[in-house]
């Protein structure tokens, strides 16, 4: 995804790309190797930003941002949604019913969390935290996205210092295995 820019320009970045692979993802027949190859690419980046936000961006709301708490407690909620909505695509098949329906449904609600990130928090961020930090957040998170989980565990901690200590591990492990089954192949 992004590669320089503060925390803002680099997520913005990501949300581009998710609605670029969901727009490919659409314009592929159904029942096609194509369409649950972009299914896998969209579940990795999803993963990925969601676990750079969740160490290093919604702490800084936390900080630095008034009512920050409650703000980052709602975006975590929207990545829970989105988590679990993945995890019940993992192992469907392009042609199943079910994994058309999930597709819908993960497309709204990454829609709308988009929408309210860039609506709402990151103006918040530009106008309320200084420069430096939102250029400082925006290196970790885009070492963060380097070694993060490239599945969905609805159940693993959103919060630091847990997800902190996990991501990194689990991160090994399903690049690992995405190595050995070929999945998201050409992808950093």
């Amino acid at each position: 995804m992004g590669d320089s820019g503060d925390v803002i320009a680099e997520l913005t970045s990501d949300h581009r790309e998710v609605e670029e692979l969901f727009s490919q993802f659409e314009g592929t027949p159904p029942d096609s190797e194509e369409r649950k190859r972009l299914a896998d690419e969209i579940t990795i980046e999803l993963v990925r930003h969601a676990v750079a936000e969740e160490e290093h961006l919604y702490p800084a709301v936390r900080e630095h941002l008034e009512g920050g708490g409650v703000l980052a407690d709602r975006e975590i909620a929207g990545h829970e949604r989105v988590e679990q909505l993945l995890k019940e695509l993992e192992g469907r098949e392009s042609g199943d019913l079910e994994f058309n329906r999930l597709m819908v449904k993960l497309r709204t609600e990454v829609t709308a969390h988009v929408r309210d990130e860039e609506n709402d928090l990151f103006p918040r961020l530009r106008e309320g935290v200084h420069s430096f930090i939102l250029e400082s957040l925006g290196r970790k998170v885009r070492e963060a996205k380097k070694s993060a989980p490239t599945r969905p565990r609805p159940s693993a901690p959103s919060t630091p210092p847990a997800i902190k200590l996990l991501a990194p591990g689990l991160g090994l492990v399903d690049r690992t295995r995405d190595f050995l089954t070929g999945r998201g192949q050409g992808r950093p």
